[in-house]
């Protein structure tokens, strides 16, 4: 069975707010995360959803270090997510610099 790869696809993408499609090499569409930011509450909110759980540790490896570079360019804010993998929550751990 060969090993599927997955990518980040821009879909929607502003400032407060972005729409990242995961897709395979094949341009497949699997899943997507989401990004919104209430600025004034210093909040940002996270959702992402896969499909494939073939591919979960693939996942966790590609949201992990963009949440991580997202906490870094705004370490005030408070983050809140929730990911799912084949309708199942997924826990990350994830470490404030």
């Amino acid at each position: 069975m060969l090993k599927l790869q997955i990518y980040f696809s821009p879909e929607f993408l502003k400032d407060d707010a972005q729409v990242l499609n995961i897709v395979t090499d094949h341009n497949k569409a699997v899943g997507y995360l989401a990004f919104l930011l209430e600025e004034n509450k210093k909040k940002m909110y996270v959702y992402g959803s896969l499909e494939e759980e073939g591919v979960s540790e693939d996942f966790k490896d590609l949201v992990k270090p963009y949440l991580q570079g997202l906490m870094k360019i705004k370490p005030e804010l408070e983050v809140y997510t929730y990911l799912s993998i084949g309708g199942k929550k997924v826990e990350m751990e994830m470490e404030k610099e």
